[in-house]
C-alpha cells in the first residue's frame, strides 16, 4: 500500500446537472481537481477582477449548499464558522487564494466560485471556476473498490468494481480518472441513468446490480495510465464519499523502436557471433601450432631391439638422435 500514499491523486466528477443552483450560469470556467489525505492543506483559487461593477465573490459548496466565504472588495465579510480557524486567504493580482488547512473527510465537496456584478442597476450572478475536493480518510470508507492495481497491455481491457458498503441510499456512483490527466469517466445515477464522458467514449460498458457496479474499459491506450477512484453521493450526506485508495492502472505500451529495428539488431548479433567464433578458432589454431613446434624441438633417442627376419638373430642397431 506504500505506492498509494506516495501518489497524489485528484478527483473529478459530474455534478453540475445533479444539484440545484449550478445550471444556467454564465461564463462557466474549467474545473480544478484536488485530492489529498486527511491533515493536508488545499488551496482554491477564485478570479477577482476588482472592477467597480463587481460587488462580491462567494465560495459555496454544492452538496447541501452553504456559503463558505464571502469576499467583498478586498476584505472577507463572512467565513463559515465551522472553518474559521482553518481558513486563510490572500489576494494575488486578480486571483483570490483561499487555503484550507488540516482538511477532514467532511471537507470533500464541490466548491464553486461565483461573482455578483452590477448590471443595469441589478445584481447579476456569474459562475466561475469549480473546484472538486476529495479528502481521503485513512480508514476504510463506505465505498469498496477493486482491483488495487492493473498492468494491462495496450489495446487490452480491464474491469473496475465499485460497491457501496453502506445501508444509506445513494444518489449516484462515479468513476473518475484522477492523477495524471484528471477526467470524468462515468456517472451512473441511482435510477441507472448514465453518462459516459469523452475520455472513454465508445470504449466503456458497465453493469449495475443494486449497490454494485462493474465498469469495463476497452482498447486501453498509453495515456489511460492513471489512478481511478470510485466516488458517490449518499442521501443525507453533506459531502462526497470516496474510496481511499482507488485503482492504479499502468499500461504497457509496445516499444516500436525494437520492432522496427529487430532485423538490424539480430543481424548485428549474428555478425558479432561470427567474428567471435573466428577469433576463437584463430587463437586455438595458434596455440595448437605452438605446442606442435615445441614438441618437435625436443631431442628423442630411439633404440631398435627388433629381430631380423632373415637371420633369426638379434640385431643391434646403432643409437641415433633426431634433431631438427
Amino acid at each position: 500500500m506504500l505506492w498509494i500514499r506516495l501518489l497524489t491523486a485528484l478527483l473529478f466528477l459530474l455534478l453540475l446537472p445533479c444539484f440545484p443552483g449550478l445550471n444556467g450560469g454564465e461564463n462557466e470556467q474549467s474545473t480544478d481537481i484536488i485530492s489529498v489525505w486527511e491533515g493536508d492543506s488545499i488551496s482554491i483559487t477564485c478570479s477577482v477582477q476588482g472592477s467597480e461593477n463587481e460587488v462580491a465573490t462567494i465560495l459555496t459548496t454544492s452538496i447541501q449548499p452553504v456559503n463558505v466565504m464571502q469576499f467583498y472588495k478586498q476584505n472577507a465579510s463572512y467565513i463559515l464558522p465551522a472553518l474559521a480557524n482553518r481558513i486563510k486567504y490572500s489576494q494575488e493580482g486578480r486571483n483570490l487564494k483561499i487555503t484550507l488547512h488540516n482538511v477532514q473527510e467532511s471537507d470533500s465537496n464541490i466548491y464553486l466560485c461565483t461573482k455578483y456584478i452590477k448590471s443595469k442597476g441589478n445584481h447579476k450572478k456569474l459562475y466561475g471556476k469549480t473546484t472538486i475536493v476529495v479528502v481521503k480518510a485513512k480508514t476504510t470508507g463506505v465505498i469498496e473498490q477493486s482491483p488495487l492495481y492493473v498492468n494491462p497491455q495496450q489495446g487490452q481491457s480491464i474491469s473496475i468494481t465499485c460497491a457501496l458498503n453502506s445501508s444509506h441510499e445513494d444518489e449516484g456512483i462515479y468513476l473518475l480518472k484522477t492523477h495524471m490527466q484528471p477526467e470524468r469517466v462515468l456517472y451512473v445515477s441511482s435510477q441507472n441513468d448514465s453518462t459516459i464522458f469523452p475520455a472513454f467514449a465508445n470504449r466503456l460498458e458497465y453493469s449495475k446490480q443494486e449497490k454494485k457496479i462493474v465498469i469495463t474499459l476497452h482498447n486501453l491506450q498509453k495515456n489511460d495510465s492513471d489512478i481511478y477512484i470510485c466516488a458517490g453521493v449518499m442521501k443525507n450526506f453533506s459531502f462526497l464519499t470516496v474510496n481511499r485508495s482507488g485503482t492504479m492502472m499502468l499500461i504497457k505500451a509496445e516499444d516500436t523502436r525494437c520492432s522496427h529495428n529487430s532485423g538490424v539488431f539480430y543481424g548485428l548479433i549474428i555478425v558479432v557471433a561470427l567474428l567471435f567464433s573466428g577469433l576463437t578458432c584463430c587463437i586455438l589454431y595458434r596455440v595448437d601450432m605452438k605446442k606442435y613446434f615445441q614438441k618437435k624441438k625436443q631431442n628423442t633417442v630411439y633404440e631398435d631391439m627388433s629381430y631380423t627376419s632373415r637371420r633369426g638373430t638379434l640385431v643391434t642397431v646403432n643409437t641415433y638422435a633426431i634433431d631438427n
